[in-house]
């Protein structure tokens, strides 16, 4: 989900400014009137912009790593015993290398110290912590369980960033191999094929038509190389406007999911994702409706939101959240069975935890098919087009020469 800056007016008619993560403007509009909020201009925080690309944020923000880090360590000295405001102290204290995080640690304590609960004080941070952190915080303060309902919330935040961090650790090696791919290319269309043209001139003879190819090609990457920096920026600027806009998105994201394998690499990780959101969330006491609109914040494919959002209908209309979802026939019959098992043997939750544990590691496995097969994909395709701009200029020199094999 995109980030948004809003500037709006709250219940004791002051006016507030800060950010909210949503689908779209409209969605964070809806989001701040249904917490009370009268939006007085909602817009994307990004700072400049060049050719629709962000050239810096607006705002600052503590990354997922940092309130994973918060989370653990506030968990570990509650649970030793510790009140709330002197373990937010020596959070402080051991944060004063992180200036960000340092200082809203210090204002939370301050809301804390005049009265504020936890989740309220942590709620005033504006565009922070989602909406699933503070449900679950004030889950455990209502059952006087903090200490243990954040020792939960560090456990998940930090299984979903393995979780990310095990799909862009993945990308990283196909990355590097597709750019030293594009870049040998570049080298011999550029510096090596040309080497060769004033001798291929100076003969007078007709070239292979393959030769002629590749010599078109270098001459062209040669006279009309700032067209192809400039195609790459017109794209990235194309898709970033095109996934900025929901209906538009939402078709990328539908074609994402068919995909043969990066489809399924997709599919897995946000399964693991949802089921991880709702098994913690009722795990905690939080309603299986309010638990579903939580869960639909934290995915990024509008396809599987609008299931979830469907689903939250169905659900109030009394059908179960296995059925709901089934219906839409985009979740694998697996995760729906056995999330039906959990419905009717009153173990949602714990069968809704084992579902993400089983599609993180078919995640792995997916990720390690699409390596094994694109690896060798991509090292067959560079051979075989360096092995094609070789082939070309060794016959144009047996041309040359009157050679024949």
């Amino acid at each position: 989900m995109a980030l948004y800056a809003f500037k709006a007016i709250n219940n004791a008619g002051e006016t507030e400014e800060g950010v909210r993560e949503g689908a779209d403007e409209q969605a964070v509009v809806q989001l701040l009137q249904a917490e009370g909020y009268i939006p007085v201009h909602v817009k994307p925080a990004t700072g400049r912009s060049f050719l629709g690309l962000s050239l810096g944020p607006k705002l600052t923000r503590l990354g997922q790593k940092d309130i994973a880090l918060f989370t653990r360590e506030l968990a570990t000295l509650l649970e030793s015993g510790l009140p709330l405001d002197r373990s937010l102290s020596v959070l402080m204290e051991l944060a004063e290398d992180k200036t960000v995080l340092n200082k809203l640690i210090s204002r939370v304590l301050e809301k804390v110290k005049s009265g504020s609960s936890l989740a309220d004080a942590l709620d005033k941070q504006t565009g922070v912590f989602s909406r699933f952190y503070l449900n679950m915080v004030r889950a455990g303060e209502a059952g006087g369980s903090l200490g243990e309902v954040l020792s939960r919330l560090a456990e998940y935040l930090e299984r979903s960033k393995e979780l990310k961090d095990t799909v862009s650790t993945a990308l990283i090696y196909p990355s590097i191999l597709l750019l030293m791919s594009l870049a040998s290319l570049f080298v011999m269309l550029t510096f090596v094929v040309p080497q060769f043209n004033e001798m291929f001139e100076s003969a007078g003879k007709a070239l292979p038509v393959s030769t002629q190819i590749v010599i078109a090609l270098a001459n062209g990457l040669q006279n009309y190389w700032w067209l192809l920096f400039l195609l790459v920026f017109g794209i990235t600027a194309f898709m970033r406007r095109q996934l900025s806009q929901a209906q538009s998105k939402k078709r990328w994201d539908r074609r994402l999911l068919a995909f043969p394998l990066a489809g399924n690499v997709i599919l897995n990780k946000e399964i693991a994702n949802i089921t991880r959101t709702l098994g913690t969330l009722l795990g905690n006491g939080v309603s299986i409706l309010s638990s579903l609109a939580i869960a639909r914040e934290t995915v990024d494919n509008l396809v599987l939101v609008e299931a979830l959002q469907d689903a939250e209908e169905q659900l109030k209309r009394g059908k179960n959240m296995s059925d709901a979802l089934m219906e839409k026939g985009i979740f694998p019959k697996m995760a729906m069975q056995m999330i039906k098992m959990g419905e009717e043997t009153g173990r949602l939750e714990e069968m809704l935890m084992r579902v993400a544990e089983m599609y993180d590691k078919q995640l792995k496995v997916a990720i390690q098919r699409m390596l094994a097969l694109l690896e060798p994909v991509l090292i067959i395709t560079l051979g075989l087009m360096i092995a094609g701009i070789i082939v070309s200029i060794l016959l144009a020199i047996l041309s040359v020469n009157d050679l024949a094999f």
